[in-house]
């Protein structure tokens, strides 16, 4: 008995370490890949850097939350709806009541969170002017 709780112990330990070591890794090779010598000037911190090619006029440009905030509901409610598809195709089973039922309660969790973001005025597109001068 006590031979397979040290093994049980071994396997959550190596996933650990596996998870860490995914999650640690890129930024320690990164950090040994990194160009070194290069001097940081002032030009290259400040300036938008794309394709390697100089902006034209004031190409600094800030996004507003709210832009994030529809990109955010738009992946929580693309995933949500992917879960619909193999409900659906399982949903002929003999329990089809007790499916309809949860899935009416999934839809409608969703629901409150569409109601929720609607109330804290996500939906509410209002375009503001960012002048840095």
């Amino acid at each position: 008995m006590e031979q397979h709780s040290l093994f049980d112990l071994l396997y959550v330990a190596a996933f650990f370490l596996g998870g860490v070591g995914f999650a640690v890794g890129p930024f320690i090779i990164s950090h040994l890949l990194a160009p070194r010598g290069t001097r940081a000037t002032r030009a290259k911190t400040t300036q938008i850097y794309e394709c390697g090619m100089d902006p034209i006029g004031d190409a600094w440009i800030r996004f507003g939350i709210v832009y994030y905030l529809y990109a955010l509901m738009f992946v929580a409610f693309a995933v949500d709806v992917l879960f619909l598809f193999p409900v659906a195709l399982v949903y002929n089973r003999a329990l089809g009541s007790r499916d309809l039922v949860e899935l009416v309660m999934f839809v409608g969790i969703l629901s409150l969170v569409i109601i929720y973001a609607w109330k804290k005025g996500v939906f509410q597109w209002e375009r503001k002017i960012y002048n840095p001068r």
